[in-house]
């Protein structure tokens, strides 16, 4: 027994003896790239999560953890979920019923808190998540069965049917008190790096017919105004690191910029006033619904070089990677949704960044455009900062690391409470390139052997630290 324990003894030496680990270094990592890479992940109507209503919660889980996988396989860093579809919840709320788009039933709970489930497991990948809200939208069908707690019986005063939608009327201060309630009650509960909204405010225009709330188009838009500047002012006010995104249609007026034609008004017919709301910074980034092509009378260059004149904020396109091969735009390939990103990292002089419509087309490799974007999306990329809240970098991680068989075991510790993830760029083969972008509390990760590799703190805002660069 004793001959035994010498003999492993002297094993463990010996090997402590071989380890190779790595040591501080003075060489210089390059800048970390940065842009947002965002997917919306539409739940009504089971658009994109879950894929059919009435799954079990294993079922459920299983698809986002899918999702999840494949945008981190791409290097993407943003999910834009809906978490309140049409005055419902896809989280636990003591407001509003459980979505039907979850369970089948409205009020029905599907059994755990998808959105407490995904922020967990997007921020363990380094994704960050973006609570998407729909403020005024009460039914998208008039025929739907609601819950007894839902606002179209427990407040039908609140609302409107209009066409085949109900609405409620923005108009009312009881009505945006409860979208804005919703909205904070996720902040403050939840996790989210984000809030977002989308382009309705007012339905859009069913068969000529007009929203019947007797104003006029002006005040409608200084109904929607103040919603967005008090809804921007509340969230700063919580979570100032919180981004608030608005995605708009794409655009503003027809005929503007010249020579684009469009057949909605948004301006007019919905209250959306986008630019001023740009100017102003009542968002942290407009990402306006350009899913049109490059060449046409909505061209998406056209639109893309205007909105980013409207403003110092970042201007993030959203691109129709759901057009690709669809009956809605026979022939369009995924090259032009590749010659689309590539335009949206050159036009303009603010943060690049862009958000594909949707997921499901992303899952569904449509075009087999994954293959083309691995060719762009060639290393993972940070969300771009917030220099307009706060500029002040997090302090520079401890970290350890040592070889073991053809690999490297990095460990880290975060330094002050600021920090959120991890970025990991890798000296290999001579060549400097960032390799991971990773929760801080996974703790540590495993990368293909390097020669030596540098580890960044990241914080909510996007700031960076120092980084803490280890060689062999």
């Amino acid at each position: 027994m004793l001959k035994r324990m010498r003999t492993f003894v002297l094993l463990l030496l010996t090997g402590l003896l071989h380890a190779q680990y790595y040591h501080p270094g003075t060489e210089k990592a390059p800048p970390l790239p940065r842009e947002f890479r965002g997917a919306w992940a539409a739940v009504i109507y089971n658009i994109d999560w879950p894929s059919a209503s009435g799954l079990s919660a294993p079922a459920q889980q299983e698809e986002m953890l899918a999702i999840l996988d494949k945008m981190s396989a791409l290097n993407m860093n943003a999910l834009i979920f809906q978490v309140r579809p049409q005055c419902d919840a896809v989280y636990a709320s003591g407001a509003e019923p459980w979505t039907t788009w979850l369970s089948g039933t409205m009020g029905r709970s599907p059994g755990y808190d998808p959105l407490e489930f995904t922020i967990r497991e997007a921020h363990r990948r380094g994704i960050e998540v973006h609570a998407w809200f729909n403020p005024f939208r009460a039914l998208s069908n008039v025929r739907s069965t609601a819950s007894a707690d839902h606002i179209t019986r427990s407040a039908s005063e609140l609302t409107k049917k209009y066409g085949t939608l109900v609405w409620c009327d923005p108009a009312l201060p009881e009505t945006r008190a409860r979208a804005m309630a919703a909205i904070l009650d996720v902040l403050r509960r939840y996790d989210v790096d984000g809030i977002h909204i989308d382009d309705y405010f007012y339905p859009y225009p069913q068969g000529g017919m007009r929203f019947n709330d007797g104003r006029s188009n002006e005040s409608r838009r200084a109904v929607v105004d103040s919603f967005v500047a008090n809804m921007y002012g509340q969230i700063k006010k919580i979570k100032p690191w919180a981004r608030v995104g608005i995605s708009p249609f794409g655009i503003w007026k027809p005929g503007v910029p010249e020579g684009t034609t469009a057949q909605l008004n948004a301006f007019e017919d919905l209250g959306c006033d986008a630019r001023k709301w740009l100017a102003n910074g009542w968002c942290d980034y407009l990402a306006p619904q350009l899913y049109w092509r490059i060449n046409g009378p909505q061209s998406y260059t056209a639109l893309l070089q205007w909105w980013r004149q409207q403003g110092s904020r970042p201007v993030w396109p959203g691109i129709a990677s759901a057009r690709i091969e669809s009956t809605e735009d026979p022939g369009r390939k995924a090259s032009e949704i590749i010659s689309q990103i590539e335009q949206s990292r050159t036009t303009g002089t603010n943060y690049v960044g862009h958000l594909h419509w949707s997921v499901k087309s992303i899952m569904q490799n449509r075009g087999n455009i994954n293959a083309l974007l691995k060719g762009i999306y060639t290393s993972p990329a940070l969300v771009p900062p917030m220099p307009w809240i706060n500029r002040a970098a997090p302090s520079t991680p401890r970290c350890s690391g040592s070889v073991s068989g053809g690999n490297t075991i990095i460990k880290w510790q975060k330094t002050d409470e600021k920090t959120v993830k991890i970025a990991i760029q890798a000296r290999q083969g001579g060549v400097w390139r960032t390799v991971k972008i990773l929760g801080v509390s996974n703790g540590g990760t495993t990368i293909a052997l390097a020669d030596a590799f540098a580890i960044s703190s990241v914080d909510r805002y996007g700031n960076t630290s120092a980084p803490n660069i280890l060689s062999k």
